[in-house]
């Protein structure tokens, strides 16, 4: 088998997650259970899928949560043990089976100073080589996994890769947007880029998602970009300052896409996820046919 051409990954796991107050006063959003499974370790998953070795998550200082979930639970598989709950412990199993598949490290971003920051407080673990980066909150599932396919773009082109994909005009200010040049099927080359622009100022509706591989003139770029939108750092401006001496590539990725970083997002890939698992599915038609079938509750 071919070693992968990236082998490392950047998780930013340092957001305050203020749409989500007040469940996350006190625990990371990336926690939140998709069904039965916290949304990192999605990611995780999907790392390990990817051929990736090792990860760095960037937390807000408290990881505690994170790390333990990752760990093994040694009171909770005697208990289970001694119970005869061998499903349970299987599930336990595959947990702490993810660690055996690749390195976990934790780094503290000191101040929420953007997506960009997060990153760029990652540097020296990164090395000279390419580097992924996945954000938890976006979750692609299904075929190829979305990680994999960036990193044979990379692998093609020794460029840095963002993945993309097409959206509606009223999305267009939710996301960074590439300008392009030439194509070739799903990969493009990348001209310009705006971060979350107004409709009539975007260059065209391909949106970057939550995953990147990262070449290292994007980390020399990060050293001197100064905060952006939203009075952050930005990793647009810094991948966008390497575009007149790097290759930028775009791929528009494969899979299912979920947004769990905001509430309708969160709780649309839920139910849409629980649709798509036999032992929950009628159940949840089942519910959702009485619940629109219900009288509207009168305001409180």
């Amino acid at each position: 088998m071919t070693r992968p051409t990236v082998r490392r990954a950047i998780f930013p796991a340092a957001g305050l997650a203020t749409r989500f107050l007040p469940v996350t006063k006190a625990q990371s959003k990336y926690m939140l259970p998709l069904i039965d499974k916290p949304t990192i370790q999605y990611a995780v998953e999907e790392a390990i899928a990817s051929g990736l070795e090792q990860v760095v998550i960037v937390t807000g200082g408290g990881h505690s949560a994170i790390s333990e979930h990752f760990e093994r639970a040694r009171g909770l598989e005697f208990y289970l043990a001694d119970r005869g709950k061998q499903d349970l412990l299987k599930v336990l199993g595959d947990v702490d089976g993810l660690t055996d598949r690749i390195d976990l490290t934790y780094v503290s971003q000191k101040e929420p100073l953007g997506l960009g920051h997060a990153v760029w407080t990652a540097r020296r673990w990164v090395g000279d080589g390419a580097c992924a980066v996945l954000l938890p909150d976006d979750v692609i599932l299904g075929g190829e996994p979305c990680l994999r396919q960036l990193i044979r773009a990379h692998a093609d082109t020794g460029a840095t890769v963002l993945a993309v994909r097409r959206v509606s005009p009223d999305q267009i200010s939710r996301y960074g947007i590439i300008a392009t040049g030439a194509s070739d099927g799903r990969l493009h080359e990348v001209v310009d880029m705006v971060e979350k622009p107004d409709l009539s100022d975007a260059p065209s509706d391909l949106a970057i998602f939550g995953r990147y591989v990262l070449t290292h003139e994007v980390f020399d770029a990060l050293r001197d970009t100064a905060p952006g939108k939203g009075k952050e750092i930005q990793l647009t401006d810094a991948v966008r300052k390497t575009l007149d001496h790097a290759r930028v590539v775009a791929y528009e990725f494969e899979g299912d896409y979920y947004d769990t970083g905001t509430i309708p997002g969160y709780l649309r890939a839920n139910l849409a996820l629980a649709l798509k698992r036999p032992d929950l599915r009628e159940a949840m038609l089942e519910a959702a046919r009485e619940l629109i079938d219900s009288p509207e509750p009168a305001v409180q």
